[in-house]
């Protein structure tokens, strides 16, 4: 877990014994909440005197990943080991692309681990990673869990887009905001991981540390159609970073993510406006039909010289 979010997890420490029964961590992307869900996962299970002790069974089990009162739900994309193929006969199950939602089988599956009694007669904890990832059919199944939380079960969500969560859910889960840490804890932070230039990859990840440590070994995103589906995401983020900054040059203000310096091109309502555009662009990337003529349209929607 990262130093900075110390405190949220020593005041969910203090209040363990009296927990709701499902949590909602929510902030930016690269601020470190799935590694504080899954610290707080880790008290929740552990066995020993002082939690999480790292030393008990349990807590190996966890570190080990393969507590048996522990479930994490993430998009086939993102888990750390992809589902074995059911079937070895069906070689097109084998190129096809993970999935990049929490599917309906998935939350259903749930049902067998949270509606039978604890193997270790603690508590049973469900992490969901990214929640805003479960498709419609996934959000309905997950609620009605919520609804009636089985005896023992905490749900803990990670979200960084809590806004795109089912109402319903959002008000059936105490939130927790995970904030960006202050500048010099992440700068600290950073050059303690080796990293070149800090300020100026912390600058262009909006002050998230995690994000800076991606962008840096990214690299610069080059400005140019691209070929996967994979590339677009990266090339939307890039272009927005780029409006935003255009717009606050354009209104004498210095550039937040430091992406240039240069007189912008166009008016700022104009930048501000295709960057709007690139958000809405960046809930398109995970599905486009061609990424290059989805990336050329990209490019060739910024503002012109005039």
């Amino acid at each position: 877990m990262h130093p900075w979010n110390r405190p949220i997890l020593d005041s969910f420490a203090a209040r363990a014994a009296r927990l709701p029964h499902a949590l909602l961590l929510h902030g930016p992307r690269g601020v470190g909440k799935l590694a504080l869900a899954e610290r707080m996962a880790q008290l929740l299970l552990c066995e020993g005197q002082t939690k999480p002790c790292d030393a008990c069974d349990a807590c190996r089990w966890f570190r080990g990943g393969n507590h048996p009162d522990f479930r994490r739900l993430e998009p086939e994309a993102l888990a750390k080991a992809p589902p074995p193929d059911m079937d070895d006969e069906a070689p097109a199950r084998k190129t096809k692309q993970p999935s990049i939602e929490i599917k309906v089988d998935q939350v259903r599956e749930l049902a067998g681990f949270l509606y039978v009694r604890s193997h270790r007669g603690g508590s049973r904890v469900a992490l969901v990673h990214p929640a805003e990832d479960m498709n419609e059919n996934a959000s309905n199944a997950l609620l009605k869990g919520l609804e009636e939380p089985p005896a023992g079960a905490i749900f803990i969500l990670v979200s960084h887009r809590p806004a795109q969560l089912l109402p319903t859910i959002r008000s059936r889960c105490v939130a927790i905001p995970v904030p960006i840490p202050a500048r010099e804890t992440a700068l600290e932070w950073l050059s303690s991981q080796k990293m070149n230039d800090p300020a100026r990859w912390l600058a262009y990840a909006g002050g998230a540390p995690l994000r800076a440590l991606e962008y840096e070994e990214r690299g610069e995103v080059p400005l140019a159609p691209v070929n996967d589906r994979d590339g677009l995401e990266p090339l939307a983020d890039a272009l927005q970073k780029l409006a935003l900054d255009n717009a606050l040059l354009a209104f004498g203000l210095p550039p937040k993510y430091q992406t240039t310096t240069k007189a912008p091109s166009a008016t700022a309502r104009e930048w501000l406006a295709f960057a709007r555009h690139m958000g809405e662009e960046r809930l398109l990337t995970r599905h486009p039909l061609s990424p290059r003529l989805f990336s050329t349209a990209m490019l060739g929607a910024m503002p012109k010289k005039a």
